[in-house]
């Protein structure tokens, strides 16, 4: 009697080495596959078939993790921002603010250099992704507003009359710097970014009136 013929999920599972992967482990590839491609191609030009292939799943397993392509993208955003703001609170000197901007800088200008760069994962999303109202647009947004809170902090902690003002100012400055670090030399990012925030933050010279 012929063996019934295996679906995708089985043929997959019959496939899969001995230790049996979990599904976070498969979430995990998932999104490994996903952040590789959409960050060096494109989002919108990575279709959720490439990010299968690269993965080395089925669509069955694909789609149980991620009902669309837009929750992977979301869920790709997430990722990348619980890392850059891991990243960015372990460089956080609530005593010395300049110090704070002077470690951003360097890391910025660190990984310009580093081969593969194609500047802010959040700013290349939202070029993409016009509507306000769109799930990656939203992801986009909620990053940088945490962001924005961070540089407004800092602000505070350096005396700012306006943490605010100032505070969307550093921002300006670290998009500047990432989109630098694509388009020109990348070795000059970290000393002219970290002179930019030097001359914005309070002790330096440099004074803001509040928007009015």
């Amino acid at each position: 009697m012929d063996a019934e013929p295996l679906d995708a999920e089985a043929a997959e599972t019959a496939q899969t080495p001995p230790r049996r992967r979990s599904a976070a482990d498969t979430r995990a590839r998932i999104l490994t596959a996903a952040n590789e491609l959409f960050y060096a191609q494109g989002i919108r030009a990575t279709s959720a078939d490439r990010v299968i292939e690269r993965a080395g799943i089925t669509k069955v397993t694909f789609y149980r993790h991620f009902p669309t392509k837009s929750a992977l993208v979301v869920a790709y955003l997430e990722q990348q921002s619980q890392a850059e703001q891991a990243w960015i609170t372990g460089l956080r000197r609530p005593d010395d603010p300049a110090a704070t901007m002077r470690a951003l800088a360097d890391g910025i200008g660190e990984a310009s250099c580093s081969p593969g760069f194609r500047g802010c994962a959040f700013l290349n999303a939202a070029a993409e992704f016009s509507e306000a109202e769109d799930p990656v647009r939203v992801a986009v947004d909620a990053h940088r507003a945490w962001m924005l809170g961070l540089f407004t902090e800092v602000s505070a902690e350096a005396g700012a009359t306006s943490p605010e003002t100032v505070g969307r100012e550093l921002m300006l400055l670290r998009d500047g710097g990432m989109v630098a670090g694509y388009l020109s030399d990348p070795s000059a990012v970290a000393r002219v970014l970290g002179a930019a925030f030097a001359a914005v933050l309070p002790g330096n010279g440099h004074t803001v009136e509040p928007a009015s």
